[in-house]
C-alpha cells in the first residue's frame, strides 16, 4: 500500500517521496525538516509515535487506518485516493492537538542538585503506576506548586484530550473534544482516596511522587517505559509542540466517529 500511495503521489507531481519504518527514528527524523506531509500506515500506536517524532517540526500527519480501532486515522485502507486528491487540491483543514511533556527529576546524591534524567512528549497520556507486583502505590500530587492530594491506587493517568478516549476512558474518565487544551488527571483503581477525575486548565503543572516498596514506572503513550526510583519526581506540563492532523471530513466529525467506533449508537 505504501508503494501504491507513493506511485499515486509521484504521478500527481509530488517530487520527493520516501518510505521509512515508524520505528527508525534516525532515518525518519533526517527527512522531517523538509517534509510537507507525513502519511502513516498502521494503527493508533503508529500515529502516536509519528506525532512524537513530527511535532517538533510542525509536520501535519495523515493516517491510513491499518489497526483494529483507529481513533486517529483519517483514511480507510480501501478508500485513500479520494481524500489524497482532496488534500493535493487544498481541500483540507488542520486539527491541532495538545501534547504533554514529561520529565523525571532526580536529586543527585553527591551534589543535592535536582536534575531531569529524561524528557518525553506524549500525545495520549503519561501514566505513573505500580511495577510488576500487584500492589497499590501511593502517589502524592501537586498542582501548580500547591499540594492537591495523595492517591492510593494502581496508578495515575495524566491525559490530553486525545488520550481521554484511550486508557482514561477505560477507567471511567470523561470524553474531551480533541482540540481542547486542558489536561485530565484520573486515578486507576483508587482505594480509600479521591476517585474522581480532575480537568486542569491550560498551562497547569503537575508534579507527582510515588511511594512504594518496589520500583514504580512511568509509561509514555503506552510505548516508552521509565522505571523511577524512591524520591524521583514526575513533572508533567503542556508540551511546546502540537500534533497536527490533516482532516478532510467535516469539523463535527469527532463525536459521530466516537459513537461508531465504540458501538454506542445502538
Amino acid at each position: 500500500m505504501a508503494d501504491r500511495i507513493g506511485n499515486y503521489l509521484e504521478a500527481a507531481g509530488v517530487a520527493d517521496i520516501w518510505h521509512e519504518s515508524a520505528w527508525d527514528l534516525e532515518s525518519t527524523t533526517s527527512h522531517l525538516p523538509k517534509v510537507d506531509l507525513l502519511i502513516t500506515l498502521g494503527g493508533d500506536g503508529t500515529m502516536l509515535r509519528a506525532a512524537r517524532i513530527g511535532a517538533p517540526y510542525a509536520v501535519p500527519m495523515l493516517g491510513v487506518k491499518m489497526g483494529r480501532l483507529g481513533f486517529l486515522a483519517e483514511v480507510q485502507p480501501h478508500d485513500w485516493e479520494a481524500p489524497l486528491a482532496a488534500i493535493l487540491a487544498g481541500n483540507y483543514w488542520i486539527e491541532e492537538r495538545l501534547m504533554v511533556r514529561m520529565h523525571v527529576e532526580r536529586t543527585h546524591p553527591d551534589t543535592g542538585v535536582c536534575e531531569a534524567i529524561c524528557t518525553y512528549d506524549a500525545l495520549n497520556d503519561v501514566v505513573l503506576s505500580r511495577g510488576n507486583l500487584a500492589r497499590v502505590v501511593r502517589i502524592s500530587a501537586e498542582l501548580d506548586d500547591g499540594y492537591l492530594t495523595t492517591y492510593t491506587c494502581d496508578g495515575l493517568i495524566v491525559s490530553t484530550a486525545t488520550g481521554s478516549t484511550g486508557y482514561a476512558l477505560a477507567v471511567g474518565g470523561p470524553v474531551m473534544p480533541p482540540e481542547l487544551r486542558n489536561i485530565l488527571v484520573i486515578p486507576i483503581a483508587p482505594h480509600l482516596s479521591m476517585d474522581r477525575a480532575v480537568i486542569l486548565s491550560e498551562g497547569a503543572t503537575i508534579r507527582l511522587q510515588a511511594t512504594s516498596d518496589y520500583p514504580p514506572m512511568v509509561t509514555v503513550d503506552g510505548q516508552v517505559v521509565v522505571e523511577v526510583q524512591e524520591g524521583d519526581q514526575v513533572l508533567v506540563v503542556g508540551s511546546p509542540h502540537l500534533a497536527r492532523f490533516v482532516r478532510t471530513r467535516e469539523r463535527s466529525y469527532f463525536y459521530q466517529t466516537l459513537m461508531d467506533k465504540m458501538q454506542w449508537t445502538t
